[in-house]
């Protein structure tokens, strides 16, 4: 809960309590009217004042008609009712009135309290330093320091100050913080890294190509500082209605207070009783039943999806899951799990069980992924092997020696290096080749474990009425068209940067039809820009890394993608909700109010009319709680 909000709760406890003191004493002693509207005041102001600075600071800035200026005029009118001839005072009703607005804007602070932070986890690609040949020497030199063209070197560990061509030397580098993949992938002379990346081997010699502020890191960052400004936000019903309800209101109360006397012809005679009739008319038309109960609809909504794992971030997003109609799917660790395994085993010469035991033994202490999938299909085990001279050759695998054969892990340029003839593999996915002692063994293939309910979930949003899924990623195309026709996706865009992702997504966003919205699902620093960018952004929450988690809108608990039509499904009955207050609370409104234009509503009826109608709205909104009740 905000500072903001603790502040507003403990100013309407503290009216309420100012409330119930004026009440007593006036009800103690013989006031005259204008010393029990100062007695009332106090509790009006320590409720409202903000309510009141709002209404006059919309009058200064030409925007007029909104609901604090339509609730000011209001309470005011409640508060002065009394001192117009045949009026009966009503201050204890105009505190209250003001009450129950600002519990209304209290419930829809605690739905938007969760709103999404400063990506602060995004700063972690943001290179600290670079090494830099400078006059025959290293200089360890600020990124922005770096000038166009000229000598960095990257050492093992180091993250990529500055986007660069490799000039000498080979590596593997880990891209996952930019392009979600897992996978490191290998560089050699002529390839370009960027910057954000992380060297895991061999030491490069790389010529700068882009100046620190035109790097892939920088321009990641400033792409999500920038897309909070282009996202589309949905108002609330409350808003649309109040441009055209609030303006029409004061205009009639006007009208009815004036026109009427100076028809009859006798204006002074009659103009108190038309006043009171405008004033009745403007308590009635307190917007209290809408702003309550509305509010609470949409936070009894993200209560149930919190209830299923489904964090929403503020009442807007319900709004815009209820319209979705396309939806972008990044890849790794989205719909597949982001966790690598063995999945098939084609020897050559020896068993299955003989290749994946020198694979493993191997790779036995290296850190890479490939390593870690391939230990746990051949767990360690106690069999008196010796493994000598590992070493570990940037890009390409391990050579070792285990019981005194020479024996090579790797990719096909490794194969190549040792002499021995490998077999290319027709299934997609990282092939790792065996050769020992030159002689080809087999080659092991590796793949990221697709997620179980990933077809089941894109199946089901296609029910509630999803009319397109794409799939947005860095990975490479036969790999990702393989996952895509597995998942029922038609629709791939692959070897994708994160600012490419945002580019796809802003292409979708201008062909969806007109009314409907647009999704994203990711789970890495990479997706950030694009979760920001898209109608609704929705992050992965176990898997997923805290700046995707903190731009999303909409956050999976644990990771289960079918629960994000679920949330589609809660956010149409949580709307369903809403709409049902808005005409109820309007219809009894437009019935009192034509009553009081006609004198035939007292100033009572007007108000039991508006707060029972709240109450009923109310009672009404807690049904977006009842998760069972969501089909």
């Amino acid at each position: 809960m905000s500072s903001k909000t603790k502040v507003k709760i403990a100013r309407i406890v503290c009216s309420a309590v100012l409330l119930g003191i004026a009440y007593a004493v006036e009800h103690a002693f013989e006031l005259q009217l204008w010393q029990a509207l100062l007695l009332y005041l106090l509790p009006y102001a320590v409720a409202g004042y903000d309510v009141v600075l709002e209404a006059w600071e919309s009058i200064t800035e030409g925007e007029c008609f909104n609901e604090d200026l339509l609730m000011t005029i209001a309470t005011v009118g409640a508060l002065l009712i009394g001192f117009v001839p045949n009026g009966s005072p009503m201050f204890d009703e105009a505190v209250f009135v003001m009450l129950f607005f600002q519990v209304g804007e209290v419930f829809e602070h605690l739905a938007s309290d969760n709103s999404k932070k400063s990506i602060a986890k995004l700063m972690d690609i943001r290179p600290d330093s670079a090494t830099v040949e400078r006059d025959g020497q290293l200089l360890t030199i600020s990124p922005e320091e770096v000038e166009l063209g000229e000598i960095i070197v990257v050492k093992p560990g180091d993250r990529v100050p500055v986007d660069a061509e490799i000039v000498e030397g080979s590596t593997s580098l880990d891209t996952v913080a930019l392009t979600g993949e897992s996978v490191p992938r290998d560089a050699t002379v002529g390839d370009n890294i960027i910057s954000g990346c992380v060297n895991l081997s061999g030491v490069v010699r790389a010529r700068v190509t882009h100046l620190f502020e035109d790097s892939t890191a920088t321009r990641i960052i400033k792409l999500v500082e920038s897309s909070n400004q282009n996202k589309s936000k949905s108002e609330s019903f409350i808003r649309r209605f109040s441009r055209v309800y609030t303006p029409a209101v004061v205009y009639s109360a006007i009208a009815l207070a004036f026109l009427p006397p100076l028809l009859s012809g006798d204006f002074v005679g009659n103009a108190s009783t038309w006043v009171v009739r405008a004033l009745t008319f403007l308590i009635a038309s307190c917007p209290c039943a809408l702003v309550v109960s509305v509010p609470l609809a949409f936070f009894g909504g993200i209560g149930a999806a919190s209830k299923e794992g489904i964090l929403i971030k503020g009442s807007a997003y319900i709004d815009t899951l209820s319209t979705l109609d396309t939806v972008a799917f990044d890849k790794t660790g989205t719909l597949t799990e982001g966790v690598f395994e063995v999945l098939a085993v084609h020897p050559q010469t020896i068993g299955e069980k003989d290749l994946l035991h020198l694979a493993s033994h191997v790779e036995m202490h290296s850190t890479h992924p490939i390593a870690a999938a391939l230990r746990a299909a051949y767990p360690s085990e106690d069999d008196g092997c010796v493994i000598t001279d590992v070493k570990e050759i940037a890009g390409q695998g391990i050579c070792a020696h285990v019981n005194g054969k020479s024996v090579a892990v790797g990719n096909c340029a490794l194969m190549e290096s040792v002499g021995a003839s490998w077999k290319a593999c027709e299934n997609h996915g990282t092939i790792i080749h065996v050769a020992v002692d030159g002689t080809y063994m087999g080659h092991i293939v590796i793949s990221d474990r697709e997620r179980a309910d990933a077809p089941a979930a894109i199946a089901s949003l296609k029910n509630v009425g999803v009319s397109k899924v794409v799939m947005l990623t860095g990975d490479k195309r036969d790999v990702a068209e393989e996952i895509a026709a597995k998942m029922g996706i038609t629709e791939v865009r692959s070897e994708l940067l994160p600012q490419d992702k945002v580019a796809a997504v802003e292409g979708l966003l201008a062909k969806k039809a007109a009314g409907k919205s647009l999704a994203f699902v990711g789970d890495g620093i990479n997706d950030a820009p694009v979760l920001a960018r898209a109608d609704v952004g929705v992050a992965m929450g176990v898997l997923g890394s805290d700046a995707a988690i903190e731009a999303a809108d909409v956050v999976l608990m644990d990771d289960k993608l079918s629960k994000l039509s679920k949330a589609v499904k809660i956010a149409r009955h949580t709307l369903g909700i809403a709409k049902q207050n808005i005409v109820f609370a309007i219809g009894i409104k437009v019935a009192i109010l034509i009553l009081a234009a006609f004198g035939l509503a007292p100033m009572w009826l007007a108000v039991f009319g508006d707060t029972g109608v709240m109450v009923l709205a109310v009672l009404n909104s807690t049904r977006a709680l009842n998760i069972k009740s969501i089909k």
